[in-house]
This record gives C-alpha cells, structure tokens and sequence, in this order.
C-alpha cells in the first residue's frame, strides 16, 4: 500500500473538477480523473487523465480496484463509496460531505428510500441544485480530509514497526 495520498476523481457528473485541480496543485497530490468519455484537464504532471470504456459502473469499478487507504474518492455514487469504504480508501461528495464508517448506512438507506420514492412517482427530482456553499463546504471538508491524512501518515511513520519494537525491563519482568 502506498503512503502517498492520490486524488480518485468519478469525473463524469462531477461539478467540483476545477477546485480539485487547485486544492491538489497546492498539496502536489496525484489527481486521478476518471470517466467514461475524454476530457479536458489541465497539463500538469500531478494530473492524469483515465478514459474507461463505455458501460455501466465501468468507472467505478476502475476506481473501485486502485483506491487505497491513502486515497481520497471523489463521488456521488453511494455504492461506489461502500466500495471504496471496504478498502479502507477515505470517500467525498463534491457537496462536502464526507462518507464514512458511520454515516455509510444512512446515506446508503436514504439512497434506497429516494430511489423506491422516485419508482413509485412520489417524488420526481433526483437531487437539490448544486450550490455556491455546496462549493465552499466541499473545498473545506477537502481540505480538512487531506491534512487528517498528512497527520496519519506522519504518525505512522514515526512510530516503530512490530519488529522494531524496544522492550524495557521493567523490576519484576522475567527475563
């Protein structure tokens, strides 16, 4: 597993793409976007372009099968988060908030009632129009998630391995 945290974009419906760009220049993070059509990105050597084939959750899988707990997703597809989430990877919807361990099943069960709501024609709209403190929440929870991980990492390191480990005697250890 890699120490080095990368940016995982699921680019195709992503409305936070330039502010991804910024906030990972200025950090010098890997930034990975990925989508079932070529876009247009940035020239930079901290960005890199994935174009997977056309079908159903074709992206997902792909991020699906690189992320790492170093990484950070950017989504709104919930089942690509519990995905993600299972390979401990840290999860982000472009409105800020920030998927894990413990808000999964609620997001997941909100997810499913919508989605049964909408089958049955109760409600008719998917999802609220994406806002300017939409913007500004998710570049703050971003920026928040990659200094949490900074500071795991950081600690990681310096603490020492299993094999490393120094054992004092204490009096009355038995030797």
């Amino acid at each position: 597993m890699s120490n080095t945290t990368r940016l995982l974009v699921d680019a195709d419906a992503c409305p936070v793409k330039d502010e991804i760009y910024r906030v990972g220049a200025r950090y010098g993070l890997k930034t990975i976007i990925v989508a079932n059509s070529w876009m247009n990105v940035p020239q930079s050597a901290l960005i890199e372009r994935v174009v997977v084939p056309e079908g159903p959750d074709v992206a997902d899988d792909w991020i699906a099968e690189q992320v790492t707990a170093s990484d950070i997703v950017i989504t709104s597809d919930i089942p690509l988060a519990v995905r993600c989430l299972a390979k401990k990877g840290s999860v982000l919807r472009p409105n800020g908030e920030e998927i894990d361990e413990r808000s999964v099943g609620m997001v997941s069960a909100m997810r499913d009632l919508m989605q049964g709501l909408r089958e049955t024609g109760t409600v008719t709209t998917y999802n609220p129009s994406f806002s300017k403190n939409d913007r500004s929440r998710f570049l703050s929870a971003l920026d928040t998630l990659i200094v949490r991980l900074r500071r795991k990492a950081a600690l990681a390191q310096s603490l020492p391995s299993s094999s490393e480990t120094i054992h004092r005697a204490f009096p009355g250890d038995v030797p």
